[in-house]
Order: structure tokens, then C-alpha cells, then sequence
């Protein structure tokens, strides 16, 4: 591989020259290290640049008055310096150190400040991330590259391998686990035998991790890599997937053949492929649901449902997986600790994934649609898992024209002065307690059955329609 500095160096920005720079003119070492070196190596652009040197916490933040020292113990000053745009951007800037005795598989106990960068490089994860640049070289010779632990030959061999012992290194942070899985489908690398094994025989330590933790390795894993199924292949493979998401794996076997070539697992991995960032984690849990809709007693007790509400049986296998799956899909979510909004909109899009449109539908039943998915926006997003899920199954007997044609409908109706929700209505809370209806479930219930005819009548949105019905539903109510 053969790495061509100028054009790295063009890829720093100035003020991080400039932060190297100060900390040599104050008489320390200063190198960039870590992550953003490997992808400046790869010709990546780095989400963000990280300093390490001797200086202590204290003379970085003397270095730097401009500073923020909360994690001055653990070495780490956060650096405020402005880019080329005048915004200030937080640089990390490290004290060389080693670290022992890990506890809850995450945190050492004991921090202690290096002299020297070898010490500081040894510690680290993989060896790919174990490599420092030198900026601003005094003078020509120096090299400026450290690779000390065989970081090159490894990006030449496309492979992610543990500094040191594996074991070792894998049993001080049940988190570096989860980063291989996911720095080999990100970059299209394979994880190094040892290393690999070294995962599986230390899965005690990665399930001390807190889950808000692994929720945002796994997320980047989900936005970052071009396949994200490779990545939650070898999560499977390894034994990290069952610790935080053993619902996946419920769908290995579970055929579906009149419709699919994929088993429920492998298609819901296709499909996330497929999806747009958006709609990413409800394609990985819009079937989530079938092995369980799968079951016998389920689905008798779902067309029985069915039957006495007197709605149509649905044509398609796994009955009532789309309600199913949003079930899980909501408690997944709620165990992983994702904010209720996001909870909120993953899991409409996973309930209403099967929805089919019919010509006949009238204005008002695209109305209760689009208040259904949770309004207009969620329904874009709706469209485009329904076609990554089409994309990904050859097999798929979907036609575009069945979206295009409900796309032109909503158009239709969007013209007009639509109200999805209560929120729309021309009347609140206020309004009804003047004509005697107290705040709790008898308001909610009439105000439900307000939205309900301005569905199907938005002309009956007005605030004089609204009280005289809301009186009638009230009298109805006392009779």
C-alpha cells in the first residue's frame, strides 16, 4: 500500500495543524492517532480528528485556555478550536496512557499516564486503529508514520486484528466485539481468525455492556456500512447478536416459499439492504413478527378477530405478522433504550407495511390512512419500505403502480384543508369544558368522533359544526 502524505496532510484541516503545532512550540510531543489515521490512509474523509501526547491534562488545558477538562482523570481534554468557518469544533487530545483491571467489561480502574507513545498504541483495540501521524515534522527525516503493531499490512490484508493478545484484548471492553463486527462491514474487511475466536469465547464480558451503548454501535453499524447484513452476519456468527436482539434469529428456517426465496432472517436482511436510512430498522423488523404469527393458536385467534369485526381474510401467509412484528418491534426498541419518537415512527411503519390500496377507496379512507401511518410524512417513508421490501424479494408480486396510484390520491386530497388528527380540529379542550364536558375519556372519546366525520368531511371542520355535533354526542351519552 503505498501512502502518498501530501495528499493525507491535504485532508486535515488547518486548525488541527494548528493545535499540533502550539503543543510542540510548548516543548510536547503531539501525534493524530487512531480512526481518523486509518481512513486518511484509506482515502476516506474522518468524521473527526483525535490528538494524543505527553503532556499532562493540566499542561494540555495551560497549552489550551480555551478547554473543557471533565475528563481530565481518564486523560482526555476536549480542545475548542474554530474551523475555517469560524465555528468552534472539540478536538480530544490525550495524554499517553495505559489502562488495567477492567470492570462491568468496559471501565478500567486504574489509569495511568505514559511517557512514551508505544505504551500509549499498545493499549488500543485493532491494529488497523493503533496507528499515529506525525504533523508539522521538525525536520524531514522523521518518520511520519508509527506503525508498530502492523496496522499496514493489515489494511493491505483487509483484515481486523486485535493489538497484542486477542483474548486479552477482547476481555478488557466487551464493546470492542461489537466495533469489529461492525469496522468489517463498514470497511469490507474479514475478521482475523484469532480475533474472531477470541469474540466467542468472551461473550460474558460483552453482555455486561449497557444496552445504550451497544444501541449506538449497532446503529452505526445500520447508517455506515454500504451491506449492513454482513455486519449482523457476523454478529450472529459470533454470539453477540442473541445477547441484544435474539428475536432476529427467531426467523433462521422459518420458510416462506409461495412468496419468498429467503427464509424470514435472510429476508429481512435483504431488505434492510435495500432501505433507505430512514426506513433502515423497520426493514430489519417489518416480519420480525411471522415465526410467532407462524403459530397455530396465533393465527386461529387472529382470523377469529377477524371474523367478528366481519373484515376480509387477509390472502397472504403469516396472518396478523404486520401487527405482531410492531409489537415486537416496540418492545425491542423500548429494551434499547431508542427515544419514544423513534419508537413511535418505527413502529407505525412496521404496523402498516402491508397495507393494500383498492381504487375504490373513498377521500375520507385515505384520510384514516394517512392519519393511520401517522401522517404524510411517515406515509413517504412507508412507500419506501414497502418498495425496499418488494426490491428484495425477486419473487415479490408488487407493482410500483399500486403506490404511484395511492401517491396521486393523497395528492388529491392534500389540496384540501385536511385534519389528520385531533390536533387539526377547529376546536379543543377548552371548547368542550364551556359546554360541560369534562377533560378525561369522555372527551377524548368525543373528540375521536369528531375526527372521525371530518375524515370523511373535512368541510365539517369548523368550530360552530364541531359544538353543536360535540352537544348531540354529549346528550347521547347522558340518555
Amino acid at each position: 500500500m503505498n501512502i502518498n502524505f501530501d495528499k493525507i496532510y491535504d485532508q486535515i484541516p488547518a486548525e488541527i495543524f494548528k493545535l499540533d503545532h502550539q503543543l510542540k512550540q510548548a516543548g510536547f510531543e503531539s501525534f493524530l492517532v487512531g480512526g481518523c489515521v486509518r481512513d486518511l490512509i484509506l482515502g476516506k474523509k474522518p468524521k473527526d480528528f483525535d490528538i494524543t501526547t505527553n503532556a499532562k491534562p493540566k499542561e494540555i488545558a495551560k497549552v489550551f485556555p480555551e478547554s473543557v477538562t471533565t475528563y481530565a482523570k481518564f486523560g482526555t481534554v476536549l480542545v475548542l478550536v474554530k474551523d475555517q468557518n469560524g465555528e468552534v469544533q472539540p478536538v480530544e487530545v490525550t495524554t499517553y496512557r495505559s489502562e488495567m483491571d477492567y470492570v462491568d467489561g468496559r471501565w478500567p480502574t486504574k489509569v495511568e499516564f505514559a511517557n512514551k507513545l508505544s505504551q500509549d498504541l499498545g493499549r488500543r483495540d485493532y491494529t488497523i486503529n493503533a496507528m499515529a501521524l506525525m504533523l508539522n515534522p521538525l525536520e524531514e527525516r522523521e518518520d511520519k508514520l508509527i506503525d508498530l503493531f502492523g496496522g499496514i499490512s493489515d489494511l493491505r490484508k483487509r483484515v481486523i486484528r486485535a493489538v497484542g493478545t486477542p483474548r486479552s484484548r477482547l476481555a478488557e471492553d466487551g464493546l470492542r466485539g461489537f466495533r469489529a463486527c461492525r469496522l468489517a462491514a463498514v470497511l469490507g474487511f474479514e475478521i482475523e481468525s484469532e480475533t474472531f475466536e477470541a469474540i466467542e469465547n468472551t461473550l460474558e464480558i460483552a453482555a455486561q455492556i449497557s444496552i445504550e451503548r451497544v444501541r449506538d454501535e449497532f446503529m452505526r453499524l445500520l447508517l455506515e456500512a454500504p451491506k449492513p447484513s454482513i455486519g449482523i452476519e457476523l454478529l450472529r456468527k459470533t454470539g453477540l447478536l442473541k445477547l441484544f436482539l435474539p428475536e432476529l434469529l427467531e426467523g433462521i428456517g422459518v420458510n416462506q416459499p409461495e412468496y419468498h426465496i429467503h427464509d424470514v432472517y435472510y429476508h429481512s436482511l435483504a431488505c434492510l439492504n435495500a432501505a433507505s436510512d430512514k426506513v433502515k430498522l423497520a426493514a430489519l423488523f417489518h416480519d420480525i413478527g411471522k415465526p410467532r404469527a407462524k403459530n397455530v393458536k396465533f393465527e386461529e385467534k387472529y382470523l377469529k378477530k377477524l371474523k367478528e369485526k366481519g373484515k376480509p381474510i387477509p390472502a397472504h401467509h403469516f396472518f396478523g405478522h404486520d401487527a405482531e412484528s410492531a409489537k415486537m418491534a416496540q418492545e425491542i426498541m423500548t429494551r434499547m433504550k431508542f427515544p419514544k419518537a423513534e419508537i413511535e415512527r418505527v413502529t407505525r411503519l412496521v404496523r402498516w407495511h402491508m397495507f393494500f390500496y383498492q381504487n375504490q377507496w373513498s377521500d375520507g379512507a385515505v384520510r384514516r390512512f394517512i392519519n393511520r401511518v401517522g401522517g404524510e410524512e411517515y406515509v413517504d417513508q412507508l412507500f419506501e419500505l414497502r418498495i425496499a421490501d418488494a426490491d428484495s424479494n425477486p419473487k415479490s408480486e408488487f407493482s410500483p403502480s399500486e403506490i404511484q396510484k395511492l401517491q396521486s390520491r393523497i395528492a388529491q386530497v392534500r389540496k384540501a384543508d385536511m385534519a389528520l388528527k385531533v390536533a387539526d380540529l377547529n376546536i379543543n379542550g377548552n371548547d368542550l369544558k364551556q359546554i360541560g364536558i369534562l377533560q378525561g375519556p369522555k372527551m377524548g372519546k368525543i373528540l375521536n368522533s369528531l375526527l372521525e366525520l371530518v375524515l370523511d368531511d373535512p368541510g365539517f371542520n369548523t368550530k360552530e359544526k364541531l359544538l353543536h355535533k360535540a352537544k348531540e354526542l354529549l346528550q347521547s351519552a347522558k340518555q
